[in-house]
């Protein structure tokens, strides 16, 4: 049977420079907007809190101090 991971979120370990996939899946969901992220779309995410986000914008708004 082949497996197929399309509309299928995926788990991932964030790091500095990259991810890992710890779960295959074709996305993961922003952690603010709730907008779904295509893997190969993935460009920001916080490693501290293992949280990915839609944009650059978002992630600035998210980690600034408060």
């Amino acid at each position: 049977m082949l497996m197929s991971h399309t509309d299928r979120a995926a788990k991932l370990h964030y790091m500095a420079n990259g991810f890992r996939v710890l779960s295959p899946g074709d996305h993961v969901v922003c952690a603010v907007t709730g907008a779904r992220i295509a893997l190969e779309d993935l460009r920001y995410w916080d490693v501290t809190t293992q949280r990915p986000f839609a944009s650059g914008a978002v992630a600035m708004e998210e980690m600034a101090p408060r």
